[in-house]
């Protein structure tokens, strides 16, 4: 997809409020009525000044004045307040939003970006939203509209004055033009350097006891020092340049009033214009100085801005590998769980690894183990029947269906998986067992607790099913937290079972334990097994040996043990290994 252009990501940005779109173009109304009583009040200040000096009609003058003022007043305050809170409602939607399409991209994209980096493109552009939004609904409407009223009032006025104000406006924007254009591209540099930055920080946080354990706390500032450095490198120039333009176009500012105050004596002492004039003409450069300000300020937002906003809405566009396709149908139930590869292929982008003509089926209740060396692509295979990943060639079908023409929401609550890494949030036990069933009761968490061998153990917790586990269960053993996530599946109960070396680096007691809760998981399910340990594959019903993405071998444990090919040679060497006694 070609990156966004700034009138393209501004364009975006407002956009954003076509969910209250009536509200919007309300404020936008009002940032109007602001804008003409703004213009309205120097013209009555300057007919105020000539009426006191010639002594009649000043009451009535002032009470339009005043008058003028209060709407002026009133509508900045609610188009203030409103403005405000709706830009608050758009930026939260925005990063629901963002936060929603984050979590269905593919783990590939997490890896690729890096979880820090994607936890500051959500936070750091949904905060840039809300401030271009805000910004543009209490002010750049009001200025825009401003502005544009303004040169022709003025014109009624006197032209010459009006030159001086037009001159004023030209080298505001010729200035703002020269820095953006020498800004632009250190401000994208600055982005980039801010998400590295953020990607380090993430990374090493979520690696805390390594680092730790490792003593690099030393190495780890130091490298962090460093990213720091080149961030500040790039952004130096850009504050610098922005400085000089803040000085510059106060200058501008500043000599305008000058000229205007100087214009207006020789033309006042040439009878040609009034001292009212001139005063209105003063409040008309006082105001179009702010509004040139609050424009100007807009606008470099928007500049700097927009490499954070283009990365915020390059999230929201980013697509999972896998989607629905049209015309999507859900699983016929009850699903048996009848699971069948026909020469099932795919292949990494840009790479000459991954699975080829992988065929086979398991049948409802059966138990099929996948092993075979590191690389062999026994977890690729699995990652297809969930669509983690689609197939290149092939077809994968359950209950005679085939899953590419499967809704993923059917497909998911067909399948339930644990993972070496039991994958637990920082919340309750009983919330983390829920995951696995959202809506169930109580009892039923408890039971599914107690099947998985958890119960023991969950008692024992201060507050028991309430208990906090801390990020990753890491206030639970490594047994605690396989257990929940067995207990997570026992609930959701699916027909279909992932095991992916769910028993590996565990002690023998804790396997043991855990060997008892998946062989109750595995009761008239369908299971899928990724293995390394003897005790789990010996009683597969079927053994699938994997070498360089292929199928080399099948059968069971004693077939394949005795045809003395690549199974045995596992067996053999311990890649197979005897669970410990």
């Amino acid at each position: 997809m070609s990156q966004l252009s700034t009138l393209q990501v501004y364009l975006r940005a407002i956009g954003q409020l076509r969910r209250e779109r009536w509200l919007a173009g309300s404020l936008a109304g009002s940032g109007v009525l602001v804008a003409c009583v703004q213009l309205a009040e120097p013209i009555l200040f300057g007919r105020m000044v000539d009426t006191l000096a010639t002594g009649s009609g000043a009451f009535g003058v002032i009470a339009l004045w005043a008058l003028f003022g209060l709407v002026g007043i009133a509508a900045s305050a609610v188009t203030a307040i409103a403005s405000d809170r709706l830009a608050h409602r758009t930026r939260l939607a925005s990063m629901s939003e963002a936060f929603s399409r984050a979590i269905t991209l593919p783990v590939s994209y997490h890896a690729e970006k890096g979880s820090g980096t994607v936890i500051r493109t959500l936070l750091a552009g949904s905060d840039a939203l809300f401030g271009l939004m805000l910004s543009a609904l209490r002010e750049q409407l009001t200025a825009i509209t401003g502005l544009i009223l303004l040169i022709p009032t003025a014109l009624s006025l006197d032209a010459r004055m009006t030159a001086v104000l037009a001159g004023l406006g030209a080298v505001y924007f010729a200035l703002n033009t020269f820095v953006i254009r020498k800004t632009r591209a250190g401000q994208a540099e600055v982005e980039a350097h801010s998400g590295s930055l953020f990607g380090r920080v993430g990374d090493v946080i979520g690696n805390v006891t390594v680092v730790q354990s490792y003593a690099r706390l030393r190495l780890e500032m130091e490298a962090l020092g460093t990213l720091t450095e080149n961030l500040l490198r790039a952004q130096y120039p850009v504050l610098t340049w922005w400085g000089v333009l803040s000085v510059l176009t106060r200058t501008a500012a500043t000599i305008t009033m000058v000229i205007v105050f100087a214009t207006g004596a020789l033309l006042a002492q040439a009878g040609e214009i009034t001292v009212g004039e001139i005063v209105s003409f003063a409040a008309f450069a006082g105001l179009m100085i702010g509004q040139l300000d609050r424009l100007a300020g807009f606008v470099n937002a928007i500049f700097r801005q927009t490499p954070t906003l283009r990365n915020f809405f390059a999230l929201l566009d980013a697509q999972g590998e896998v989607a629905d396709t049209p015309g999507a149908r859900a699983l016929p139930q009850p699903v048996r769980g009848h699971v069948r590869y026909r020469g099932v292929s795919y292949r990494f982008p840009g790479s000459d690894q991954g699975v080829f003509d992988i065929d086979f089926e398991a049948r409802p209740g059966e138990t099929v183990a996948l092993v075979g060396p590191t690389g062999s692509g026994k977890t690729t295979t699995l990652a297809l029947l969930q669509r983690l990943r689609a197939p290149d060639a092939g077809v994968i079908e359950i209950d005679g269906q085939d899953v590419a023409a499967t809704t993923l929401a059917s497909l998911r609550d067909a399948t339930a998986v644990v993972f070496q890494e039991a994958g637990l949030f920082s919340r309750s036990i009983a919330e983390n067992i829920r995951v696995g069933r959202p809506g169930a009761s109580d009892a039923e968490v408890a039971d599914a607790a107690l099947r998985a061998e958890a119960a023991d153990f969950i008692a024992r917790k201060p507050g028991g099913y309430g208990f906090v586990i801390g990020e990753r269960g890491t206030a639970l053993s490594g047994g605690e937290r396989q257990r929940l996530a067995i207990a997570r599946a026992v609930l959701k109960n699916a027909p279909v079972l992932i095991l992916d070396e769910a028993t590996s680096a565990l002690d023998p007691a804790t396997e043991a334990r855990i060997k008892r809760a998946i062989d109750a998981l595995r009761a008239n399910r369908t299971t899928l097994i990724i293995a390394h340990r003897l005790s789990t594959v010996a009683d597969a019903d079927r053994i699938l040996v994997m070498d360089g993405g292929r199928i080399v071998e099948q059968g069971r444990f004693a077939e394949l043990v005795a045809k003395g090919g690549l199974f045995a040679e596992l067996v053999a060497e311990g890649q197979i290994h005897e669970p410990a006694p």
